[in-house]
């Protein structure tokens, strides 16, 4: 996998995807940028997010399940020094739908352990959270 990313002036970046896709970037105007589009390590939510939502949908999808909504919220502890590294994500995962919660609970668990790529980057703890059809769920032991 290539990627090119060009300085775009200030603190600005603009990324080309393998797949042809341009990615603006910016630091946040604390770091002197304008803030004017999403930061590389908000991008590293966003792809965490995005990576364990396709997974989640096709591995319930393939389980027959029947999926009205999916979405995924991460909320993130970085570190105080730099890197200013995650540290911790907890991530939040809602799904509307007819889905029994171990089925919903085993695609979660199967995107976070095996399937998603992005999450096996981050040397982040991520914990899971399940909402299924309004109602949080817990774990099963």
């Amino acid at each position: 996998m290539h990627v090119r990313t060009e300085w775009r002036g200030k603190r600005q970046f603009e990324a080309l995807t393998p797949s042809g896709h341009r990615v603006p970037m910016d630091a946040s105007p604390s770091a002197g940028g304008d803030g004017a589009a999403p930061t590389p390590l908000e991008l590293v939510l966003v792809g965490l997010t995005g990576c364990m939502g396709i997974d989640v949908v096709m591995i319930l999808e393939k389980m027959r399940h029947q999926v009205d909504a999916v979405a995924l919220e991460a909320d993130a502890r970085r570190q105080e020094e730099p890197p200013k590294a995650i540290t911790h994500v907890q991530l939040t995962v809602s799904i509307d739908g007819d889905v029994p919660p171990h089925h919903a609970w085993r695609a979660v668990n199967l995107s976070l352990s095996k399937y998603c790529s992005v999450a096996h980057s981050l040397h982040a703890t991520i914990r899971p959270k399940l909402v299924l059809n309004g109602t949080e769920v817990p774990e099963k032991e």
